[in-house]
C-alpha cells in the first residue's frame, strides 16, 4: 500500500484529486493540506510515498516547501503553471497535471508513479527538479526560505548582505543573523538577480546595495567594505564582475 498526500490551497482541486484517487485501491490518502507549511509538517510526520503538489500557494511555493524536506517523496505536480515551465519540469518530476485535468490524464500520471515507484530515485528526481526549476519560479528571485530548527524562516533578498560558502551549505548573512541553506554557491549565482548580487570570490556573493567602497588589498585582490562593516574578499575575476555591474 502506497501512502499519498495532497497539498493544494484550492479546496476544489483537492476534492478532484481525492475523488480520482478512489479508483486506486493500492494508494491510501493519509492527509490533505492547504498550504506549504502544513504540507511540510505532514511530510515529516507521515513520510508519504507520493505527493500531489500545487506550485503557486500562499506563504511558500511548492518548490520552496520541497527544498526543506531532507528526503523528498515522489511528486506529481497538479498546477495551473504556464506551459513553458511545465516543459522544463517534465523530464524530472514523476509527472505533471495541468489544471483542469481529466480523469484519464490523472490515471496516466498515477500509473506512471506505480510503475516506477522507488524511494531513492524519486528523491533524486525531485532534487534535480528543484535545481532546474529554480529560475522558473518568480518567488525564488525575491526570497530565500531556510529552516532553523523546527521553524521555517522567509528571508527577503533585500535583507541579505552577502552569502558565504560553508562546506556543503551556504551561509545567508543578514542584519538579524546568519542562516544556513543546503544549496551551492552556483545555485544562488544562477537564481539571484545578477544586477543585485555578484559573486566576487569563490566563497562569497555580495549584495551590490550593501557595498560602501572597494579598497585595494594584496596584489590584484580587493576588499568590498559593506555598510555593516564586513570586509569581503574580492578576487581578480570578481573585481572585473563588480566593475561591469557598477559601470566603472
Amino acid at each position: 500500500m502506497k501512502r499519498a498526500l495532497i497539498i493544494d490551497d484550492e479546496p476544489l482541486a483537492r476534492m478532484v484529486v481525492r475523488e480520482y484517487l478512489l479508483d486506486f485501491k493500492d494508494i491510501e490518502l493519509i492527509q490533505e493540506c492547504n498550504d506549504g507549511f502544513e504540507g511540510l509538517k505532514a511530510i515529516q510526520q507521515h513520510q508519504p510515498d507520493l505527493v500531489f503538489l500545487d506550485i503557486q500557494m500562499p506563504k511558500i511555493t511548492g518548490f520552496e516547501m520541497l527544498e526543506l524536506v531532507e528526503q523528498p517523496p515522489a511528486v506529481i505536480f497538479a498546477t495551473a503553471f504556464d506551459e513553458y515551465a511545465i516543459k522544463a519540469f517534465e523530464a524530472h518530476a514523476v509527472d505533471y497535471l495541468l489544471k483542469p485535468f481529466s480523469k484519464e490524464r490523472f490515471n496516466k500520471a498515477v500509473e506512471k508513479f506505480l510503475a516506477t515507484a522507488a524511494p531513492k530515485p524519486a528523491a533524486k528526481q525531485t532534487e534535480e527538479l528543484l535545481e532546474t526549476a529554480a529560475t522558473q519560479s518568480p518567488a525564488q528571485h525575491e526570497r530565500i526560505v531556510v529552516k532553523t530548527g523546527t521553524k521555517v524562516k522567509i528571508i527577503p533578498v533585500a535583507d541579505v548582505e552577502y552569502l558565504q560558502a560553508d562546506d556543503d551549505y551556504v551561509s545567508v548573512i543578514t542584519k538579524e543573523g546568519s542562516y544556513l541553506k543546503n544549496k551551492t554557491m552556483s545555485f544562488f549565482e544562477q537564481t539571484l538577480d545578477p544586477n543585485h548580487f555578484v559573486r566576487v570570490h569563490r566563497s562569497y556573493m555580495v549584495a551590490i546595495p550593501q557595498i560602501t567602497r572597494i579598497d585595494p588589498y594584496e596584489k590584484d585582490a580587493h576588499l568590498a567594505i559593506l555598510k555593516s562593516g564586513a570586509k569581503i574578499p574580492v578576487s581578480k575575476t570578481g573585481y572585473v564582475k563588480l566593475k561591469q555591474v557598477l559601470g566603472i
